[in-house]
């Protein structure tokens, strides 16, 4: 790929250029004549939308398309791909639309360049904005056809290569979005030859110092390493020669971003990245791959645990090689990636390698695979994103390379980014088996949700129909997958809550007035709706349950009733006081427990309006309630429903003599009574007392007066006091 500027011409100035010319006599070679003439026909179309347009470098801007269309006729792509590449900007630069492609060539070219135009026509507040939904367009429109992201790709690599001629800041920011979105597509898809220079030129052009330094470093040690480097090659192809094992072996040298990473994520110095000497071992079947490992293990010695077999279990990307490091002569660790020539050609192409399976029909290609389950993934996770920032920031998790790889019961591997949890495994199998998981076995045995996975794990779920995800797991899954479908559920739900709760608010409010929602002119509603600039009620029973909006005032619009007939009612039998709204305890995260109270059911109780929040229910008498009752549109009389549900925290101060183990005696005695701990912390008053804070659930004062009752009547416990703010 990097070899895409073969075929120049050169200007007067010197400056290279790509010709048409030279394109049509390279696709020559793998092309048919009547293909070549219709991107020809390409080129004289771009060439006329494009006439008087420059480059920031002073070239003619067609040039650009045609070196675009170049580096994908390295990759040998189809010519209709190498016609979208030659118009990809003119449905965005110039006055040609889809509609006009679609007449002049075929509805797939317009297909194909429009996925790759950026959204012109759509005002952003920021430039993170307007990025996020541009890649989110491309990535969706590579979910119905992959070569939109191989066009884009070839373009920003063609792009990086001319950087140069950018202000700096601007050339620094391109560089950031090459290097956290795009180097990572082409790792994910395969293309490591696209990834690697991708990578290159974004380092030169973010961290120019630490490029120069890094470069100079490599050049210095370089000069000590020719010796080694050649020794050690030549011994290994003496041992294959011995073995009777043919194949070449090639000298594999870092590249400088590589070496930066390694050095940046795990702490190393420069030495101990640059002390390692790499070759690659290129042979012609897939058994003889094992028989080089078995040549090399005897003829150094293995490093233990540094042995990895991606033959066996390819990378998500459909990349396999054997992977091993030996102790070289004088201790110098030496890698050795094995690998047969189709391995090779793929693990430099990548899903471009097999474009003619895909032409064909064919899924059995390893990168088709592994793109296919990606662009499933991408399309679930558009579906849980609430917006183009979100969809960007899962999507940036996952292009995470690092992998784990861990087997299903039935001895499925299932690959996983690194530090994935159970709960990731469970939403990798499905959404629903995420949504219902409640526990899991790892390697047969029981383990809590959170732990990690390693490597060979046999993994097992547990799951049961009643189970929703808990907000928790956000603090530790790993996987975009996950964090979208939890995220998604915890959003749905929350709307359902706050839309239900404001219908109680609201209809409380109208029975003041005489009046339900039923009764409610349906031209008024509509005009209310309007006014505030949503379309169903639902949302506007859900902005009342989120306290954006005041049940009050709405029930007042909505009836057209006067301040003066709210206030008469007020005195009246129906006070706001005689009707207060009753807490099941099922609201969920529109109804808020305050923790400097800890309200549970039994207590009087209290509320107050918090935007964007819902409801605060705190304990009458609360200190923190300060003046809100005399703020009646943030005030709100409530009370316990008949039967709540649910576990309630609640806060208490257990004193205790300075015994050993008398945290466990008292926490054994808790747990017995049906309660959880869910925090604890210690305050030590002298030599002889200890004061425990526990936080804990209870069902009721009644269940919590157990439980206290329990408590004084261990030994060890001086006194005992709840805390209620």
């Amino acid at each position: 790929m990097a070899n895409g500027s073969a075929h120049l011409n050169k200007q007067d100035s010197g400056k290279p250029r790509f010709l048409i010319s030279d394109l049509c006599a390279y696709l020559e070679s793998y092309l048919k004549p009547d293909q070549i003439q219709e991107v020809y026909r390409a080129y004289l179309v771009s060439a006329e939308a494009h006439e008087g347009q420059k480059r920031m470098t002073g070239e003619p801007y067609v040039y650009h398309p045609l070196a675009v269309a170049r580096i994908l006729a390295d990759m040998q792509m189809d010519y209709k791909c190498l016609m979208a590449a030659i118009l990809h900007d003119v449905i965005e630069d110039t006055s040609i639309n889809k509609e006009r492609l679609a007449e002049e060539f075929d509805e797939e070219i317009a297909e194909l360049v429009d996925g790759v135009s950026k959204l012109t026509q759509i005002d952003f507040r920021t430039k993170a904005e307007a990025q996020a939904a541009n890649v989110r367009k491309m990535l969706l429109a590579m979910t119905k056809d992959i070569r939109i992201i191989l066009i884009k790709l070839a373009d920003r690599l063609h792009n990086m290569r001319t950087l140069g001629v950018m202000r700096p800041e601007k050339s620094r920011r391109i560089a950031l979005e090459t290097l956290e979105i795009y180097a990572p597509i082409a790792n994910r898809l395969g293309i490591h030859s696209i990834k690697t220079e991708l990578e290159e030129l974004g380092f030169i052009a973010h961290w120019p110092m630490r490029y120069g330094i890094l470069k100079a470093a490599v050049k210095k040690a370089r000069g000590n390493r020719k010796e080694v480097l050649g020794n050690i090659e030549t011994a290994i192809l003496q041992r294959l020669e011995q073995e009777g094992l043919g194949g070449r072996v090639e000298g594999r040298e870092k590249h400088l971003y590589s070496i930066y990473k390694k050095m940046r994520d795990k702490n190393l110095t420069f030495s101990e990245v640059v002390d390692v000497y790499a070759f690659r071992i290129i042979v012609d079947r897939l058994d003889t791959c094992y028989r080089v490992l078995g040549a090399v293990h005897n003829l150094y010695k293995p490093v233990p645990g540094r042995f990895k077999d991606y033959i066996a279990i390819p990378k998500a990307n459909g990349y396999q090689s054997l992977h091993t490091v030996l102790f070289g002569p004088h201790g110098i660790p030496v890698e050795i990636q094995i690998r047969t020539e189709e391995m090779h050609r793929m693990a430099e192409s990548g899903i471009a390698a097999h474009w003619q399976y895909k032409a064909g029909g064919d899924q059995s290609s390893l990168a088709q695979a592994g793109a296919s389950d990606w662009l499933k993934n991408l399309l679930e996770l558009q579906k849980g994103a609430g917006d183009s920032m979100e969809f960007l920031e899962h999507v940036k998790v996952d292009l995470f390379p690092d992998e784990v790889y861990v087997f299903t019961p039935r001895g499925q591997i299932m690959v996983l980014a690194k530090g994935a949890t159970v709960i990731d495994f469970a939403y990798a199998v499905h959404t629903d088996v995420g949504n219902q998981c409640v526990a899991a076995r790892v390697d047969r045995r029981m383990v809590p949700l959170r732990t990690r996975l390693f490597n060979g794990a046999t993994v097992e779920v547990i799951t049961s129909p009643g189970a929703t995800p808990n907000a928790a797991w956000l603090n530790f899954v790993v996987t975009s997958k996950a964090r979208a479908n939890i995220r998604s559920y915890l959003k749905n739900l929350k709307h359902q809550e706050a839309a239900e709760l404001g219908g109680r608010l609201l209809e409380k409010q109208l029975t003041l007035l005489d009046k339900n929602l039923n009764q409610v002119d349906p031209a008024r509603l509509q005009a209310l709706l309007d006014e505030f600039k949503l379309k169903t009620l639902d949302e506007l029973l859900e902005e009342i349950g989120l306290g954006n909006r005041m049940p009050l005032l709405v029930a007042r619009r909505l009836t057209d009733a006067e301040p003066e007939e709210v206030k008469e009612s007020e005195t009246s039998s129906k006070s706001l006081s005689s009707i207060p709204l009753a807490i099941k305890g099922t609201e969920g995260m529109v109804v808020k427990f305050a923790n400097c109270c800890r309200p549970i059911p039994g207590d009087e109780i209290v509320s107050t309006f918090s935007p964007g929040k819902g409801v605060v229910v705190h304990m009458q008498g609360c200190r923190n309630m300060g003046d809100f009752r005399k703020t009646g549109d943030t005030w709100l009389d409530v009370e316990w429903a008949d039967d709540p549900s649910g576990d309630y925290s609640t806060e208490v101060k257990v004193e205790v003599g300075n015994k050993r183990g008398v945290l466990a005696t008292v926490a054994a005695a808790i747990s017995e009574m049906g309660s959880n701990i869910e925090h604890v912390s210690m305050e030590e008053r002298d030599g002889l007392t200890s004061t425990l804070i526990f936080i804990m659930t209870v069902r009721d004062r009644k269940h919590l007066a157990n439980i206290m009752r329990r408590l004084r009547s261990l030994p060890a416990v001086l006194k005992i006091v709840r805390k209620t703010g």
